[in-house]
């Protein structure tokens, strides 16, 4: 594929907070209740469905693994994709166990029909609403029929420009979307929603978080 300048950017970014991001948010899962509910149902229903079952799990934008891991800690056979080298190569030092990759989500080097699951775990927030069809249609190519896919988001309505984190310069586009438009995209791209949770914000969320659960098929 062509990247665009922003593609370059969020890898570069990432690249460059990587070590600090994996140590800043390595215990974050613990103290979210809700989160960790959305990905065991998540885990369950890829667990439990005739066609998904035993098959993979692709993490989309893992990042440095954590959740990655916790789905393997879960029951379902996990790997992650994420397009910032350094993540992955942290990743792989911290869970050499699992299966890592570096590529983008928008085009996975993954045959049609094959995952029983995918999650992207606020790895779409750097994409403009506008250009998320192709990558949710990316998602749905690449899932076998039944399998389930879950997003979680920045349900808020606005473009945030990150130009430090982690301890970090970066050069981030943060994208909220409102959970009924990630809905309409969803089904736009053949899947249909299974069920949804917003929350308030915790810690240092400036708006509420989604999460949306999809089927295919």
């Amino acid at each position: 594929m062509t990247e665009t300048w922003d593609l370059s950017s969020v890898r570069a970014s990432y690249d460059t907070v990587a070590v600090d991001y994996a140590r800043l948010l390595g215990t974050a899962l613990f103290g979210k209740p809700l989160d960790r509910a959305m990905l065991a149902a998540f885990a369950e229903y890829v667990r439990g469905d005739q066609a998904g079952g035993g098959r993979a799990v692709a993490d989309l934008g893992c990042g440095p693994g954590r959740v990655t891991a916790h789905l393997d800690s879960l029951g379902v056979r996990a790997f992650g994709v994420d397009l910032s080298p350094a993540m992955v190569a942290v990743a792989r030092r911290t869970y050499p166990g699992l299966r890592f990759e570096v590529g983008s989500m928008a085009a996975l080097d993954v045959a049609d029909g094959v995952l029983g699951g995918v999650l992207a775990w606020y790895s779409t927030v750097h994409t403009p609403p506008a250009e998320l069809p192709p990558v949710l249609a990316e998602f749905a190519r690449v899932l076998a029929p039944g399998g389930h896919v879950l997003i979680a988001f920045d349900a808020g309505d606005r473009k945030i420009r990150l130009e430090h984190a982690y301890g970090h310069p970066v050069a981030l586009d943060v994208y909220g979307t409102p959970p009924d438009l990630i809905a309409g995209l969803l089904a736009g791209a053949g899947l249909t929603e299974v069920g949804r949770l917003v929350r308030e914000p915790d810690g240092n969320e400036k708006s509420p978080q989604g999460f949306l659960l999809a089927r295919k098929g």
